[in-house]
């Protein structure tokens, strides 16, 4: 689909049992603009390479960790090397892992959280700019056909003036650890030592908030959070609800859940304007749903001629076939590549460093507000 030439990339995690890794890697492919040549996948480089060998990599390029991977990268004819690579580890390894990558001469594309603290990330963004390297956090969602239908249609007027935001990203596959000591202990996402000081809110939340700050344009102010914690886990939250302020003074609510029983990956937005509002949820990707007071409600779907032209670029099958997770990423994976190639354009088809900071900040907005009563709290900028 795209055209373009093919940036040798590697990944650090990722291996044969990250169910990450594989969105990554089949998402790598779909766009048709990167090339996967190695890695550090794991923590037994043995049986990675076994595995990296199946899938028709060279084993050569497979290393036990970063510092090999770099020095025999470096030690390549410069066109072999690779260009980017794709940080796929639990929370607490990203600060450094992303740090050296972009020391290394290497574009980045990290997992959210981006890090722990919004000091790590305006640390890494220090650095980025300074070797001049370009950083994608996979905010996945933001890929979608129609959550790029959304954007643009706000960005163009179609429901006025944005007067209030409702997101929320429910999923119960903790749920069962509420009563269950053994499992708890299993869930690296409630080890404060790789998680970081949040669960539901790191892992799922600022999803959540990367949706309304992408389809909206508005930047959050503030926030006020209210979060339960999970008994055992070090203070870590396992769900919540944010009331919202943006800087334009735009009132919004953010709910995230990871104990909501029976919901699996629930993710929604609706914003409301003066004169139409605009719905999407990830239970039906493929529909955007538009109100407005004086009309019948319209269903946008993808890949139609009059859909925004954002959105209809995101869209990569005919009208009617269903498009997912993997197609949302490699959205992702393809805009990154083109900015890489010099496209100005493509600030819109990818999230940049600028919103893994402004995730950041809002998970550290989040945790003081809540640990200081549920008092309003200002992100920063």
């Amino acid at each position: 689909m795209a055209a373009g030439r093919q940036i040798p990339l590697a990944f650090v995690g990722g291996g044969r049992r990250s169910l990450i890794g594989g969105v990554h890697r089949a998402a790598a492919a779909l766009s048709e603009r990167f090339a996967l040549k190695g890695g550090v996948f794991g923590t037994d480089p043995e049986r990675e390479r076994a595995w990296a060998h199946a899938l028709g990599l060279d084993e050569r390029r497979v290393h036990a960790d970063l510092p090999a991977l770099f020095a025999a990268e470096r030690a390549l004819p410069r066109g072999e090397r690779i260009e980017a690579i794709a940080v796929l580890t639990p929370n607490h390894l990203h600060f450094e892992q992303v740090l050296g990558a972009l020391r290394a001469g290497l574009h980045v594309i990290c997992e959210k959280p981006f890090t722990v603290t919004a000091g790590q990330a305006d640390e890494l963004a220090r650095v980025a700019a300074a070797n001049d390297r370009l950083v994608c956090v996979a905010h996945t969602y933001t890929g979608y056909p129609m959550v790029r239908q959304m954007r643009a249609l706000i960005a163009a007027g179609a429901i006025g003036t944005v007067q209030k935001i409702d997101a929320r990203y429910y999923q119960g596959w903790i749920n069962p650890a509420l009563q269950d000591a053994g499992l708890r202990a299993a869930i690296w996402r409630l080890d404060p030592a790789r998680s970081g000081p949040t669960c539901c809110y790191g892992d799922i939340g600022v999803h959540a908030f990367d949706l309304v700050e992408y389809t909206t344009g508005l930047r959050v102010h503030r926030v006020l959070a209210d979060l339960r914690a999970m008994p055992g886990a070090g203070g870590l939250d396992i769900d919540g609800t944010t009331l919202l302020r943006t800087t334009d003074g735009v009132p919004g609510v953010l709910r995230a859940s990871q104990v909501a029983t029976g919901e699996e990956n629930s993710v929604g937005l609706a914003v409301y304007g003066s004169h139409g509002a605009l719905k999407w949820c990830h239970d039906a990707p493929a529909q955007l749903i538009h109100l407005r007071e004086d009309a019948p409600m319209q269903v946008f779907t993808p890949a139609h001629a009059f859909n925004e032209a954002l959105g209809r670029g995101a869209s990569q099958l005919p009208p009617g076939h269903p498009q997912g997770l993997v197609e949302a990423m490699a959205n992702l994976y393809r805009g990154f590549a083109d900015a890489l190639d010099g496209d100005a354009g493509a600030h819109e088809r990818f999230r940049g460093i600028a919103a893994g900071v402004r995730g950041m900040r809002f998970l550290d907005a989040v945790i003081e507000s809540n640990r200081d009563g549920s008092v309003w709290t200002e992100l920063g900028e």
